[in-house]
């Protein structure tokens, strides 16, 4: 393969889809990109997706600008096997998207024109959501018409298309989400937390029990019911958890810290010591 002699000349985003094709050359490209697949590449896109979470946490900028290039690199790289296949390519990505974006906003591009932007609508976020969710609902109906017969036989719960692959605790919110658009939930959060109260409760119970079956059972249902509370509080359960996470390190690394300066340790302090030092980390304001 040769090299466009007005490859500086390119867009940024061109050169990028350049060099994929380039890694990805049979007779010159990478070892490497080329045993890759769009299975096998799965891991390494959680892992971007995951750094980028990391560098948004701590506010930085710029490592925030390096990790959302090497995602965009995952979806370059997807493209380009997808390309090689004859399914789709990178433009055919960012077409489906646009298109997506103007469907879904039509509170902003009237009709899914772009040329009616700047038509004034008044209309408020929460509308925007019901919205969205309503015309989604329409999409995935029309595919459901697309895929034929056998997908209809397929699709017959209202959550058959909430991905397995999800990670629990985010699955368990857009299952609830989507039980939600029917009305299966509570339209006020006091019962959502007595609910979660019950469920703690049932875990005690099958605590006493020695069941571990039913004990496993019970805690998941109590983790479930906290992630209903948490989308009833309009919180993220996964930004509040990593959040605790990191309250939890910042707090022990500050009771080994004064461990250290009394000359001591983890190991020789006791339960009731850690506990003490444990508040003071609290009031430290960590």
């Amino acid at each position: 393969m040769s090299v466009d002699s007005d490859f500086d000349k390119m867009t940024a985003i061109d050169r990028l889809v350049v060099i994929m094709t380039m890694l990805r050359d049979k007779q010159h490209g990478c070892p490497w990109d080329l045993e890759q697949t769009i299975k096998s590449l799965l891991p390494y896109t959680l892992e971007e997706v995951y750094e980028v979470a990391d560098a948004i946490e701590n506010n930085d900028l710029v490592e925030l600008e390096d990790e959302l290039g090497d995602l965009l690199f995952q979806v370059i790289f997807y493209a380009q096997i997808a390309k090689e296949q004859g399914v789709f390519d990178f433009q055919d990505i960012a077409a489906a998207i646009s298109s997506k974006l103007l469907r879904r906003h039509p509170h902003v591009f009237p009709d899914g024109d772009m040329e009616k932007f700047g038509i004034p609508q008044n209309i408020s976020a929460d509308q925007v959501v019901v919205n969205w969710e309503a015309i989604k609902e329409v999409e995935r109906e029309e595919k459901r018409k697309k895929g034929g017969k056998k997908a209809s036989q397929q699709l017959e719960s209202l959550l058959d298309d909430v991905p397995r692959a999800l990670p629990a605790m985010e699955r368990a919110r857009k299952l609830q989400k989507r039980a939600a658009q029917v009305g299966f939930d509570w339209a006020e959060i006091a019962p959502v937390l007595e609910k979660l109260k019950e469920e703690v409760q049932e875990f005690e119970e099958a605590l006493a029990s020695g069941d571990s079956g039913r004990m496993s059972d019970e805690l998941g249902d109590v983790l479930f019911a906290a992630i209903n509370l948490a989308r009833h509080s309009k919180i993220e359960p996964e930004v509040a958890l990593r959040s605790a996470n990191r309250r939890f390190e910042a707090r022990f690394k500050w009771i080994e810290g004064a461990l250290t300066a009394r000359g001591s340790s983890l190991k020789e302090a006791n339960l009731e010591e850690l506990d003490v030092l444990w508040d003071e980390a609290k009031a430290s304001g960590l």
